[in-house]
């Protein structure tokens, strides 16, 4: 069933005009700057209450109108009905505030408490949507066509996810009186003096006791930093700690079960090198393994959402596990946050040797934009592309027709 067959099904939720109405918005951007100064100097619960009532419908209906072009096997699965209906529930719960009045203090009280209840809610999002393309792969299998779709379609299905819960937890942990007892200084999931290497060390500290817990034993670290302002300047930035923490996380638990597979003989593991530099416009950590490495012909599919070998996790729900257990998204969905504001996160190996991880992240708070997928015909014609002969010439895998002449098709 698709979503606005949903809609019009259920009685209790307004017809599809509303989410063809805000869909036709583009959603409005953030940058890490404007982020910081409305919450330290600026931070007015009625402005924010009255921008966030509007684009997170935009937001939402963005991303709901290209659900309905995932294959309608997929649609029918239980987890994307499941998934549909907190989507419909969540947007109309927020729309319910557009004719609120703004200063009216329950009202902003009751709004803050919508938002927690929606992020809640929207908790298990990543891993219901993974566990329905598990699903719809089980049942019906895949061909490159629907893999590439569904590729386009969850990045930006995920990223949108990673935008919404943002701004819903700076309103949150701003306005709701408790601020973040744990980090005062932070403008709710916002440190605006976010120190890199520290970050950096927390991750590979958590990496290691997992890795010794499977495998008794981890590789070190060897960290180095420099900064472009001299070698006495701290690093850093303007960034989300936690963000930061989710992409390092993974790339070490990556790197030490490589090292420790291909070096399980050895006497010493060769340790994990990690080098943080601040230039002037970039951030830039890159984290480098003796794991062995990986064919170039499999960089592209350790981010592909549709190739995971990994087995499905038994418990979904138990948030205790590492990030996406058994669904192997942890790579791809750490890309999205490091492109969530304008950085990026790549993969160079050398098979028989190792692997090199590159997060690139923005210098200046300024730079530091949001990300956000738009629904307009660009997005739609992603989903129209046909099953047609590729226009280079590609190697055959049948021995049959090697040397031979093949008629274009």
């Amino acid at each position: 069933m698709k979503f606005t067959q949903f809609l019009l099904r259920n009685s209790s939720i307004p017809k599809q005009a509303l989410v063809d109405r805000f869909s036709k918005f583009s959603p409005s951007p953030l940058s890490m700057k404007q982020f910081i100064d409305f919450g330290s100097a600026n931070a007015c619960e009625k402005t924010s209450f009255v921008f966030l009532r509007q684009e997170l419908p935009v937001r939402l209906a963005n991303i709901m109108k290209e659900i309905d072009f995932l294959p309608d096997k997929l649609l029918s699965t239980p987890s994307l009905q499941l998934l549909q209906s907190w989507y419909a529930t969540s947007l109309m719960e927020i729309v319910g505030f557009l004719e609120k009045e703004p200063d009216d203090k329950k009202i902003l009280k009751k709004f803050t408490e919508t938002l927690v209840n929606i992020r809640n809610r929207h908790n298990n999002v990543v891993t219901t949507m993974a566990q329905g393309v598990v699903e719809y792969k089980d049942a019906f299998g895949s061909d490159p066509v629907t893999n590439q779709n569904v590729q386009y379609f969850l990045d930006r299905f995920y990223m949108s996810r990673i935008s919404t819960r943002m701004i819903m937890n700076q309103h949150s942990l701003i306005f709701d009186g408790s601020a973040n007892p744990a980090h005062p200084k932070h403008i709710g999931t916002i440190d605006p003096d976010c120190a890199v290497t520290e970050v950096v060390k927390d991750a590979f500290d958590s990496s290691k006791m997992l890795c010794e817990q499977y495998y008794l034993t981890s590789p070190e670290i060897d960290l180095t930093q420099v900064n472009a302002k001299g070698p006495d300047q701290p690093l850093r930035i303007v960034y989300v700690p936690s963000h930061l923490y989710h992409m390092l996380f993974e790339l070490f638990k990556n790197a030490m079960r490589a090292t420790v597979e291909t070096h399980e003989m050895a006497l010493h593991l060769p340790p994990v090198k990690v080098r943080v530099s601040l230039g002037s416009e970039d951030l830039t950590i890159k984290i480098s393994d003796r794991g062995g490495g990986v064919p170039l012909r499999k960089i592209e599919r350790l981010f592909s959402y549709m190739y995971s070998t990994a087995p499905s996790p038994v418990d979904i729900d138990n948030s205790r596990n590492a990030p996406l257990a058994g669904f192997g998204y942890g790579l791809p969905i750490s890309r999205l946050y490091a492109k969530y504001f304008q950085g990026d996160l790549q993969l160079y190996s050398m098979e028989g040797y190792g692997t090199s991880a590159v997060i690139y992240l923005k210098a200046l708070s300024s730079e530091s934009v949001e990300r956000l997928p738009v629904y307009n015909q660009s997005a739609i014609r992603h989903y129209q592309t046909s099953n047609e002969a590729d226009d280079w010439c590609m190697p055959s895998k049948d021995p049959k027709k090697l040397g031979k002449y093949e008629r274009r098709r």
